[in-house]
């Protein structure tokens, strides 16, 4: 054991130390390089040099090393009390200009959670205590991976706030429409709930009450940021409200949108993003699909405007105009 090993804080000597001391006072010393493996018993002192052998140690009395210790932790309550002293006489003045009728139980603006547990543990809490809206944005990621008994928790949480009266608009995106888990999901769902979709939305936030907004912290979604700045939570309510005039119905009365020309709705968008210059990856990440699937969409696309290159495929969508109708 080395020395940088045995530091524990200044508390005095520790168990193993004390066991050498002990040795100490039946042998009448021991090996000075014995006690260099516990630096806390030489610091307090326990252990010193004898006259005429440097290289051993010989024990302090006990009944002298007892007060001493005591003395030295007198001491330190002694200092921490003045220390306490000299912060309160600190924040006297500071006190004073707190604002009138302000509430020091107040939650913070912003805190960390961290852990899926303690997350879900949050959230339910926070839904309880709703009473009026939830705004929710859910990427296609929120529903591909988590387990059954995750989505059937959002379930019960969800429906027990509507049937308290309240109201739940979510935004998905468009190829969110078809998955298993979100039809099932409003197949059940009783009360005022709403779901409309986009071809790209932002990444998943929670606007409850418009009072405390939810967002993850990390890409994992193992931290997630909870929100209480009144500007915030005004900033994010306003972007899902003008998101959410952009977006199609999907329940209770789901709408379709037209195509145009032969070219598919979720096409459109797909050329929109390959004039833009964005890779098959990226396009797939920005719409929520799988990077198969954007690439069969591509080439159905290129077959519907005769296409027979990438570059090819960048001028045709220009010249057909199939974005400049859908603005």
């Amino acid at each position: 054991m080395t020395a940088a090993a045995h530091d524990h804080g200044p508390d005095g000597p520790c168990e193993a130390a004390l066991e050498l001391y002990a040795r100490a006072l039946r042998s009448g010393g021991v090996p000075a390089h014995e006690a260099e493996q516990y630096p806390c018993l030489v610091d307090a002192g326990l252990l010193r040099p004898g006259p005429g052998d440097p290289h051993r140690l010989h024990p302090l009395a006990p009944a002298v090393a007892l007060p001493r210790l005591l003395r030295a932790v007198a001491e330190d309550i002694a200092r921490r009390r003045r220390q306490e002293t000299r912060l309160a006489e600190a924040f006297a003045p500071l006190l004073a200009l707190a604002v009138p009728g302000a509430d020091p139980a107040d939650p913070a603006e912003l805190v960390l959670i961290s852990g899926l547990g303690r997350i879900n543990q949050v959230l339910t809490r926070t839904m309880t205590r709703a009473t009026g809206e939830v705004l929710a944005i859910q990427p296609h990621a929120s529903h591909v991976g988590p387990p059954p008994e995750v989505h059937a928790e959002a379930l019960d949480r969800d429906q027990a706030f509507l049937d308290r009266g309240g109201r739940i608009r979510t935004l998905y995106q468009h190829t969110t429409r078809h998955i298993p888990t979100v039809q099932a999901r409003y197949e059940r769902l009783r009360g005022d709930v709403e779901a409309r979709t986009l071809d790209e939305i932002t990444e998943r936030l929670l606007v409850v009450d418009r009072t405390v907004a939810f967002l993850p912290a990390s890409r994992d979604r193992t931290l997630a940021l909870e929100v209480r700045h009144p500007a915030l939570i005004d900033y994010f309510a306003t972007v899902f409200d003008r998101l959410w005039r952009l977006a199609t119905p999907m329940y209770p009365e789901a709408v379709r949108q037209p195509s145009l020309n032969g070219v598919t709705p979720r096409q459109r968008a797909i050329a929109a993003l390959l004039v833009e210059g964005h890779t098959d990856t990226v396009i797939a990440d920005r719409l929520g699909m799988n990077v198969r699937t954007a690439r069969v969409h591509i080439a159905k696309l290129a077959a519907t405007l005769g296409s027979e290159s990438r570059a090819q495929l960048g001028y045709l969508i220009g010249r057909s105009g199939i974005l400049d109708r859908e603005r």
